[in-house]
C-alpha cells in the first residue's frame, strides 16, 4: 500500500421514456472514474428485460462502443466503478450485481464496507446460500433478496434489509420497474440525487456525474433515507433516518471527490481551500514558492500560499495517460513509476525553498521519491505538508487500510519521518481543523482513521481478502486463473444474448 486508494462509485438512471441509457450511465461513470479504476460495468433495463456488461480495467477500456451499442436503450439503467475495498480484483468481483429470484430480477451498485459482513455471510452459507463473488456487496443482495420474499414491494425489502446491514453502504438498487437509492445511517460516503430538464431522475456517488448527463443537483440522499423512483414520481423512505451519528469520510473532501462536486452541501474546492489555510497557519515557513502534488495536493497548494502569501507554482506535472492498469515489468522499473508518472518543472524549483503539499502519507515511500524528484530539479529546502492528519487506525468503511502494520506514523514521529522521506520539515493538519473543512455541511465527520473515534462497532474479521481466506489456496488460484473466461461465459454480450431474461411475474 503504497497510496491511499479511492472508493467506488455508483450511479443510476430514471426516466419515463425508452432513451440510450447504456450512453448516459457510460458519461455518468467517465466522470467518477477518479473513484474506482479497477473495473466497470452497466446494466440497462427495457421494459424489464435486463441487459448487462462489466469488465476489468478503467471505463473506456471495460466499456467499448460496440458494447454501448448492444446495451442499447430502455427506462432504467444502473452503473459501477470499483476499487476493491473487499474482495480481489476479478471479473466475478465486478458490479453491478445481477440477482435472479422468484419475485423478479435486480441490479445492485454498493460504495462502502459493511462492518457485519463476516457474520452475516457466514449466517447465509449456514443456510445453503452460494456465493459466487467474494464481495461484501453480495452479502448485501442476499440480505435485500431474503427480505424481498417477506415483503410486498422491493422497497420494502430495503427498508427491513437496513436492520441488518451494519457498516457503510451507498446503494442504487434497480428492480423491474424501480430504481432506489439507499444511504446508511451514519451516511459515511456520498450520494445525491438531481434532475434533467426533461425530468429523469439521476442518482450518483457525486455531483459531477449529474452534470456529465446534464442533470442538476436537488439535493443529497439523507444518511439512513430511502429514495424510490418509478412511474408514479418520486417518494421518501425515512424509517432509518436519525438512528445514528452522522459521520461522513472526511477523507472524500481531502481526497476521494472531484473537486468540482458538491457533498453534502459543501464544495469540495473549497475544503481543500481552507485544509491549506489552515496548514500554513499551523506550520507556517520562510519559503520562496508552494507546490502541490497532482491531483489532490493542488487546491490545498493554492489554499496554503493565498494565506501564507507564498507564491503558487506548477511545479510538479503528471503524465494523465498513465493509469492504474500501467503494469512495470520489473523492481527498478516499480521503483522509477513516481518518476513516469511525475515530472518537474526545473525553473519554478531549482534554487528556491520549496513548500510541497499532498493530501496523506502512508508508508512514505511515495512521499519520499516525491521529494527526491524536487530535490534533483534544484530545490534548496523541501517543506513537506500534509493536508490530513496522520493515519493511525485502520478504516472499516472503506478506505484501503485494514491494520496499522503499514502506517508509517503508527511507528515513527514525525521529525522521523520527515528523515525518512528527505524533507526539511513536515507538517499534518490537525483533527481539529480537519474537522472544520467544509463550510455548509450538516452533520459530523468520520476522523476514526485519525484519532480511532469510531462511529460503529468494530468488525471482528477485518482482512481485505477475509472471504478468500476461507477458500483453499489451490482451488482460489485455479479460479482467479479462468475467473476471465467463467465471467465472459455467464454475462451475455451480444444480440438477444445481451438479454438474459425475461419480464418477471411482478414487477414491484
Amino acid at each position: 500500500m503504497r497510496k491511499i486508494n479511492e472508493e467506488c462509485g455508483v450511479f443510476g438512471m430514471f426516466s419515463k421514456t425508452r432513451k440510450p441509457l447504456a450512453r448516459y450511465t457510460y458519461y455518468g461513470l467517465f466522470a467518477l472514474q477518479h473513484r474506482g479504476q479497477e473495473s466497470a460495468g452497466i446494466v440497462v433495463n427495457d421494459d424489464g428485460v435486463f441487459r448487462f456488461y462489466r469488465e476489468l480495467g478503467l471505463v473506456s477500456e471495460a466499456i467499448t462502443k460496440e458494447q454501448i451499442e448492444r446495451l442499447g436503450e430502455g427506462q432504467i439503467s444502473v452503473g459501477h466503478v470499483r476499487y476493491s475495498t473487499s474482495g480481489i480484483t476479478n471479473r466475478i468481483n465486478a458490479q453491478p450485481i445481477v440477482v435472479n429470484h422468484r419475485k423478479g430480477r435486480m441490479a445492485l451498485c454498493h460504495n462502502g464496507n459493511l462492518v457485519n459482513s463476516y457474520e452475516l455471510r457466514e449466517n447465509l452459507e449456514m443456510d445453503g446460500c452460494i456465493f459466487q463473488s467474494t464481495t461484501d456487496t453480495e452479502v448485501i443482495s442476499y440480505v435485500i433478496t431474503r427480505e424481498r420474499i417477506k415483503s410486498g414491494s422491493i422497497e420494502e425489502a430495503v427498508d427491513r434489509a437496513m436492520d441488518k446491514l451494519h457498516g457503510a453502504y451507498s446503494l442504487v438498487i434497480m428492480s423491474p420497474s424501480k430504481l432506489i437509492a439507499a444511504r446508511d445511517v451514519n451516511g459515511f460516503h456520498p450520494l445525491c440525487y438531481g434532475l434533467t430538464d426533461e425530468g429523469d431522475v439521476v442518482f450518483a456517488s457525486e455531483s459531477c456525474a449529474l452534470e456529465a448527463v446534464g442533470a442538476k443537483l436537488v439535493r443529497d440522499v439523507e444518511p439512513g433515507e430511502i429514495v424510490v423512483v418509478d412511474n408514479n414520481g418520486l417518494r421518501s423512505i425515512t424509517d432509518h433516518c436519525g438512528k445514528a451519528r452522522r459521520a461522513l469520510c472526511v477523507f472524500e473532501y481531502i481526497y476521494f471527490a472531484r473537486p468540482d462536486s458538491v457533498i453534502d452541501g459543501a464544495s469540495v474546492h473549497e475544503a481543500r481551500l481552507r485544509a491549506g489555510k489552515f496548514l500554513a497557519e499551523e506550520h507556517p515557513v520562510e519559503a520562496d514558492v508552494v507546490i502541490g502534488v497532482p491531483d489532490s495536493g493542488l487546491d490545498a497548494a493554492e489554499g496554503y500560499a493565498r494565506a501564507s502569501g507564498i507564491p503558487y507554482g506548477i511545479g510538479l506535472i503528471k503524465n494523465k495517460y498513465i493509469g492504474r492498469t500501467f503494469i512495470a515489468p520489473g523492481q527498478t522499473e516499480r521503483e522509477n513509476l513516481v518518476r513516469i508518472k511525475l515530472n518537474a518543472i526545473r525553473s519554478e524549483i531549482e534554487g528556491k525553498r520549496v513548500v510541497l503539499v499532498d493530501d496523506s502519507i502512508v508508508r512514505g515511500t511515495t512521499s519520499a521519491r516525491i521529494v527526491k524528484i524536487v530535490r534533483d530539479a534544484g530545490a534548496k529546502e523541501v517543506h513537506m505538508r500534509i493536508s490530513a492528519p496522520p493515519f493511525m487506525n485502520p478504516c472499516y468503511y472503506g478506505i484501503d487500510i485494514d491494520s496499522r502494520d503499514n502506517l508509517i506514523a503508527c511507528h515513527h514521529s514525525i521529525p522521523e519521518i520527515a528523515k525518512i522521506i528527505g524533507a526539511d520539515s513536515l507538517g499534518y493538519l490537525s483533527i481539529e481543523h480537519a474537522k472544520q473543512l467544509a463550510t455548509g455541511m450538516t452533520g459530523d465527520f468520520c476522523t476514526a482513521c485519525f484519532d480511532g473515534d469510531y462511529p460503529t462497532e468494530v468488525p471482528t474479521v477485518t482482512n481485505k481478502n477475509r472471504f478468500e481466506e476461507k477458500i483453499p489456496k489451490s482451488w482460489r488460484e485455479s479460479h482467479e486463473r479462468s475467473a476471465g473466461d467463467e465471467a465472459k461465459e455467464t454475462m451475455p454480450t451480444s444480440g438477444s444474448n445481451a438479454c438474459a431474461s425475461v419480464k418477471p411475474e411482478e414487477k414491484n
